[in-house]
C-alpha cells in the first residue's frame, strides 16, 4: 500500500512535467513557460506552449501571471474564469503561467526593467513579497474594490492585505485576499494504533504532546526490532518554506513578541531571550534525540511530504491539505486503499496547547490578488479583480483550483456542500481557522519582517544548532541580532 504511495507521488512529479509540456486550454491569449522570463519578441502567435520563452512583453494587452497549476484542470479553470470575464466586460486579457517556484523572482526583475503585469497571483507571495511591493508604492490601492465588500470577509483577512505604504505614511487595501491557509499537524492513525494508543491517548499539554510522540516512536521500533521509523517529519533546513512556518507556532507557543500591535520590533525585549532559547531548544532537541529523519537538515518543502508518506514517520506538519489531498481520489473500485488512507488512516489534527495551557494561535497565510501601480491596464485589472471576487467565481476557484489547499476567506463559501460532504480533513481544517484563535503573520504588520522570512533567519538558527554546534543562547543572539540589523536597515 505505501509503495503505492511513492508511485502516486512519482505519477504526480509526471504529471507536473506534462502540464509543462501539454497543450494549455483552449484560448487565444494563454501562454505557459517552464524556465526564466525574456523578452521574446519572435513570439507572435499566442495559443501554444512555451519551453523557456514568454510573451512579448511590450504587448498593449492588459496582462495577468498565474502560477502554473500541478493538474492540466487548474489551467483550464484560470483560462474559462478569464474567458468568462472577457464576455462579460467585452475586453480582452493575455494569460501567462509560471511556474510557482519561479514567479516571484520574475516578478521582481519585471519591476526593475519597468514592464510588470498588470495583475499577479501568486501562491507565496503575501510571505516575502507583497507587503514590500505596497511599502515601495509598487501596488495599487485597491480600497475601491474592497470596501463594497468588505463585509463579505473574514476581519482578519483584510487586516492582512491593509498594507502600509512608506511613500505616503498611510494604510490601505493594497491586495485582495482570496484564501487561507495555516500549519496543520497529520499523523498515521494506523501506526499509532501499532504502537498501542489511539487518538484520544494524545494529550493537549505541550511537553506531554512532544513526549507522546517520542513514545510512539520508541513503542513502534521495539515491536518492529527496527530502526526505519521516525516519529516527527519536521523541517529543519534553510532549502524553503517549512521551517519557518512550523517554527513560527513555536515562537508562538513560548509567547515570543517580535512586534507590537502598531509593527513596531520589540525583539529586544529582555522578557523575549528566554522564550526564543526555549523555543529553539525544543526544536532542536527533537532533531538531536533522534526523532526526525537525519535528512531533514537537507529537505526541500517536499521533504516532509515525502517522509510522512512513505510511512517513514508518523507525524508532521505542514501549511495545506495537500499531504491528505494526494490520497483524495474519485469513489471507484480502483481507488479504494487510496480512499481508506484518506478517511480512515491519515488524521488531520488540532495543535497542541502552549506550554502555559493556553489556546495556541494558528498563524495565517492570506492568498491574495494584487495589481501593479505601474499598470497600464489599471481599471481592466480592478474590473477582472471585481469578477473574480463574485462568490460564485472565486468559490469555484477554490474548490476547483485548490481542491481544498486553501480554505475561504469569505464565509459564506463555506456553505457550499463541497465543505460539508462529510470530510474529516475538511471538518479539521475548518475548525483551526474558523472556531480557533489566529493571528495575522508578522510580515503584513511591518514589511521589513518579509525580510526575516526571504533570509530564512530562523532556519539558520537551527543549523547554527544542528550542523555547527553552536548553543541555543548563541542561535538565538544571532537571530536577535540579525532580525534588528534588517529592521535598521529597512527602507
Amino acid at each position: 500500500m505505501y509503495r503505492r504511495i511513492f508511485n502516486w507521488l512519482a505519477i504526480f512529479a509526471v504529471t507536473l512535467g506534462l502540464v509543462t509540456c501539454s497543450a494549455v486550454p483552449n484560448s487565444n491569449n494563454i501562454i505557459t513557460t517552464t524556465g526564466s522570463l525574456t523578452d521574446a519578441d519572435a513570439l507572435r502567435n499566442r495559443g501554444q506552449t512555451l519551453n523557456a520563452s514568454v510573451p512579448n512583453t511590450k504587448t498593449d494587452m492588459f496582462r495577468i501571471w498565474w502560477p502554473q497549476g500541478f493538474l492540466t484542470e487548474e489551467n483550464t479553470l484560470i483560462a474559462q474564469i478569464v474567458e468568462g470575464w472577457e464576455k462579460e466586460s467585452g475586453k480582452k486579457a493575455a494569460i501567462t503561467l509560471i511556474p510557482a517556484n519561479l514567479l516571484d523572482s520574475e516578478v521582481v526583475k519585471a519591476l526593475e526593467t519597468g514592464n510588470p503585469p498588470d495583475l499577479l497571483y501568486s501562491t507565496t507571495g503575501d510571505t516575502n513579497l507583497f507587503p514590500r511591493l505596497a511599502w515601495k508604492n509598487e501596488l495599487a490601492d485597491v480600497a475601491d474594490v474592497i470596501n463594497p465588500i468588505k463585509d463579505a470577509y473574514l476581519p482578519v483577512a483584510l487586516e492582512t492585505v491593509n498594507y502600509q505604504n512608506g511613500n505616503f505614511n498611510k494604510r490601505s487595501y493594497y491586495a485582495a485576499p482570496i484564501g487561507q491557509q495555516t500549519v496543520h499537524i497529520f499523523y498515521w492513525r494506523n501506526l499509532l494504533e501499532e504502537a498501542g494508543f489511539k487518538d484520544t491517548d494524545i494529550p493537549k499539554n505541550w511537553d506531554q504532546y512532544w513526549q507522546f510522540w517520542q513514545t510512539v516512536q520508541k513503542n513502534l521500533r521495539s515491536k518492529r526490532n527496527s530502526e526505519d521509523v521516525y516519529a516527527l517529519a519536521l523541517a529543519m533546513s534553510d532549502l524553503g518554506t517549512d521551517t519557518f512556518l512550523g517554527f513560527e507556532e513555536f515562537l508562538e507557543a513560548y509567547d515570543v513578541k517580535i512586534l507590537d500591535d502598531n509593527g513596531k520590533l520589540i525583539i529586544s525585549d529582555p522578557s523575549n531571550r528566554p522564550n526564543i532559547i526555549n523555543a529553539l531548544r525544543k526544536y532542536s532537541d527533537l532533531y538531536k534525540g533522534g526523532f526526525v529523519p537525519p535528512r531533514a537538515t537537507e529537505w526541500s518543502d517536499s521533504g516532509n511530504n515525502i517522509s510522512f508518506l512513505e510511512s517513514q514517520s508518523v507525524m508532521t506538519v505542514n501549511s495545506t491539505l495537500s499531504i491528505p489531498l494526494t490520497q483524495k481520489l474519485p469513489k471507484n473500485k480502483y481507488n479504494e486503499s487510496s480512499r481508506d488512507l484518506y478517511f480512515n488512516r491519515i488524521v488531520t489534527a488540532a495543535l497542541p496547547d502552549k506550554p502555559d495551557g493556553k489556546v495556541l494561535k494558528s498563524i495565517l497565510g492570506i492568498k491574495q490578488l494584487v495589481i501593479f501601480e505601474k499598470s497600464k491596464h489599471k481599471e481592466d485589472a480592478k474590473s477582472f479583480m471585481k469578477y473574480f471576487l463574485k462568490p460564485e467565481v472565486i468559490g469555484r476557484f477554490i474548490r476547483e483550483g485548490s481542491k481544498g489547499r486553501m480554505v475561504p476567506v469569505m464565509p459564506q463559501l463555506l456553505e457550499d456542500e463541497f465543505w460539508k460532504d462529510n470530510d474529516p480533513h475538511f471538518a479539521a481544517v475548518i475548525n483551526q481557522l474558523l472556531r480557533q484563535p489566529t493571528r495575522p503573520s508578522y510580515e503584513a504588520v511591518n514589511p521589513a519582517y518579509s525580510v526575516v522570512l526571504e533570509r530564512n533567519i530562523w532556519a539558520k538558527g537551527i543549523l547554527q544548532i544542528l550542523r555547527n554546534q553552536a548553543s541555543v543562547e548563541q542561535a538565538a543572539d544571532k537571530a536577535i541580532a540579525d532580525i534588528v540589523d534588517i529592521f535598521s536597515n529597512w527602507k
